[in-house]
């Protein structure tokens, strides 16, 4: 009844599940709220505390032969937690816990050795684990760093750089499998062993364009022959497609499970949690602040995100307001935009195609002009990829949507943009005759990855030397300027420097399979980057006014991440297919083609293993396979609704609680009023017939029990 009468009367909002319509409140669950509930009655004094039972005892019952509260023993009523769960994991006052520990230490004496014996290895194990998880945790590479970063600029500042070092981490695994089982099988047992390194012939621009000595080292394809080493199963081919291949399996599973761990955090936030400005204003500083700078810092960006939610709330109530003709011309001005910004994409697809061809057929005799012209389809994917980025951010302001929709809008076309330039490139590549007829023509197709990661990590360098550090050098040498007061310094955009790591990484999966030591130069790649952008942030940047919310477009990064890898996957499948091995250089040169590889290793094989491996490689496997995913799928359904169900319950047990409080103290005031007013009355009259003290414990018994009918 409580309950319902604070639902009725709009003290208590129920927040409902968008996937479910029922409520999950059952008969055991209402019993467990009755028992939490009085539990949390006997963490009250003592003179307001009860034996566990409610009572419904009116005002003017007689209560003279019963004892007194106060007089009455206090008894501790604990729920029964594991013995071997530590204290501090306990959510209980520092009383309780003493009274926790004080009802262990008999039960530790009654129990026999063995038991002892084991619960003292587990506490032992568990203490042991927790040391090498801290030290492990201080172990972690520019953990200082990321701490003054996030206590300077933010969270969604430090995401970035936590999406580097995961990219980083990613590579040093590239890095061990490619060394392993394809550079040390091929540095060791190599037919032809006379390297010769560095010649007169060689110049400094050979590390520019990767050729020379550059083409003939271990960072291309061609540099890796076949050698048996012993046996048909164990050969420098087979260890090399296996290095690859398993590289990508362990990108694939670990993308998708990052994905799917940010999507169900986001997903719980965004679609069961409703954060109004309460918790903005009493649960959103972050404590990570070092200083007063920062504290101010702090303090600017929940101002800013208050008047981000603030200015969401006017333009929902501006779209409220919209007349039929405001729709119409709102979308016939929303589809003359997205025609513009398809434009730009077919213009910069055919500026990276027109690129190329003038690459492939202008040849000159100076080295400055040949370098610029080989360089000539890196700079227009470059220069599209940089400054399209920006036109759609001021584009999306003109179309009229939430701050938060602009946002998405705008990077969903530079995932579009950049992604689809690579793969533009990429079929263009493919397309070239000249390519493929060439005697090693996977060198030729690793040195168009390597000039683009090259020309990416070169324009990245410029633009931090030659545009961020003279800008912020003119803005503090001349403040009075009006027009450099105007530009400001440059703003750190989250978004846009983190799909610049999606497209780098992505270019390094493409390249891997005809530039094996790719990952390697990746991975000097980003611990440059960090500490190039680490500067630029602290000496370069302003905070931004706008605070990002890194929690919810992480996983549209990590998604954007999943599809560089497909796309990587679907150029290296349509390269195996369409394009027999050269003949006379690379690991595959005495294969027809490179799952080749295999059939000597399978023909070593028992009969029933053979007949088992094309048992799985053939299309009848892949009914019982579609059978084993529908039945994961369906049992992981399943579990989402009996998890959605339990949060059904689990909000209807906090509805509750805060309605039998609201009951228990309304019911306090109306008895201490009645209380006063009776006793005022009295002594008015010099009847002296009840004295206050006597209604103390009346009043105490009746404050603490609800009505007929209650809420349990």
């Amino acid at each position: 009844m409580a309950g319902a009468k604070a639902h009725s009367r709009g003290a208590f909002l129920r927040l409902k599940s968008d996937d479910s319509n029922i409520s999950g409140l059952t008969a055991g669950s209402c019993r467990r709220e009755s028992e939490t509930f009085q539990d949390l009655l006997h963490c009250l004094p003592g003179d307001y505390q009860d034996e566990g039972h409610y009572r419904d005892e009116g005002p003017y019952s007689d209560h003279q032969d019963k004892e007194p509260y106060r007089h009455r023993p206090k008894p501790f009523l604990a729920r029964d937690w594991g013995p071997n769960l530590p204290l501090k994991n306990l959510p209980l006052s520092m009383q309780e816990k003493r009274s926790t520990r004080d009802q262990r230490q008999p039960q530790r004496l009654s129990i026999g050795c063995w038991e002892s014996w084991r619960r003292s290895q587990l506490i032992a194990r568990r203490r042991l684990w927790e040391q090498v998880s801290r030290a492990m945790c201080g172990m972690q590479p520019w953990r200082k760093s990321l701490h003054t970063v996030e206590g300077k600029f933010g969270v969604g500042v430090k995401a970035y750089f936590t999406f580097l070092r995961y990219l980083l981490y990613l590579n040093l695994i590239h890095c061990l499998f490619i060394s392993g089982l394809a550079l040390t099988p091929a540095l060791l047992y190599r037919k032809n062993k006379t390297y010769t390194g560095f010649t007169g012939n060689d110049s400094v621009l050979d590390l520019l364009l990767g050729t020379g000595f550059l083409e003939r080292s271990p960072v291309f394809y061609g540099f890796y022959s076949p050698v048996g080493l012993d046996g048909p199963c164990l050969n420098s081919p087979l260890l090399f497609l296996l290095a690859i291949v398993s590289l990508l399996i362990l990108s694939v599973f670990m993308v998708v499970r990052r994905t799917v761990i940010g999507y169900k955090h986001t997903w719980m936030l965004r679609s069961h949690y409703n954060l109004h400005m309460s918790y903005k204003v009493f649960c959103g500083w972050d404590f990570c602040t070092q200083g007063p700078g920062a504290a101010k810092l702090q303090n600017s960006l929940i101002r800013n995100d208050i008047k981000l939610v603030l200015e969401e709330e006017r333009f929902h109530q501006r779209v409220s307001q919209r007349t039929f003709r405001k729709w119409v011309q709102l979308y016939f001005l929303r589809g003359v935009l997205n025609f513009l910004v398809i434009a730009l994409l077919v213009s910069s697809f055919y500026l990276i195609y027109y690129a190329t061809m003038i690459s492939k057929t202008m040849k000159h005799a100076s080295w400055l002009l040949s370098l610029l012209f080989e360089y000539l389809p890196p700079i227009a994917i470059t220069a599209v990829n940089f400054l399209l980025p920006h036109l759609f951010r001021h584009i999306s302001g003109f179309e009229d949507y939430s701050l938060t929709v602009q946002v998405n809008i705008t990077l969903i076309r530079s995932i579009i943009l950049k992604l689809a330039c690579l793969a533009i490139f990429l079929l263009f590549i493919h397309r070239n005759g000249n390519m493929v007829s060439d005697q090693c023509w996977e060198n030729q197709f690793g040195k168009e990855i390597y000039k683009l990661v090259m020309f990416d990590f070169l324009a990245f360098g410029l633009n931090a030397v030659l545009v961020e550090w003279p800008r912020k050098l003119l803005v503090e040498r001349y403040p009075s300027c009006s027009l450099l007061r105007a530009l400001g310094k440059q703003k750190f955009l989250v978004p846009f420097h983190v799909l610049d790591l999606v497209y780098s990484q992505t270019l390094t999966w493409v390249g891997l399979f005809y530039c094996p030591l790719l990952a390697h130069i990746s991975l000097l790649k980003l611990l440059l980057v960090f500490y190039i952008n680490k500067f630029v942030l602290f000496h370069c940047c302003d905070p931004a006014q706008r605070m990002f919310r890194g929690s919810q477009s992480s996983v549209l990064f990590h998604f954007t991440l999943l599809f560089g890898l497909l796309l990587a996957v679907v150029a290296l499948g349509i390269n195996a297919n369409a394009f027999n091995p050269s003949g006379d250089c690379g690991p595959f040169a005495d294969a027809g083609t490179i799952f080749n590889v295999t059939d000597a290793c399978m023909e070593t094989l028992p009969g029933p293993a053979q007949r088992i491996f094309q048992y799985f490689t053939s299309e009848a496997f892949a009914l019982p396979l579609i059978l084993v995913e529908i039945m994961f799928l369906t049992s992981f359904v399943s579990q989402r609704q009996v998890n959605c169900r339990a949060i059904e319950g689990l909000k209807d047990m906090l509805v509750m609680c805060n309605a039998d409080k609201r009951y228990l103290v309304k019911k306090h005031s109306t008895l201490l009023r009645a209380l006063r007013t009776s006793v005022s009355a009295g002594n008015s009259e010099n009847t002296g017939h009840m004295s206050p003290s006597r209604f103390q414990p009346l009043f105490l018994r009746s404050a603490s029990a609800p009505s007929g009918g209650g809420a349990f």
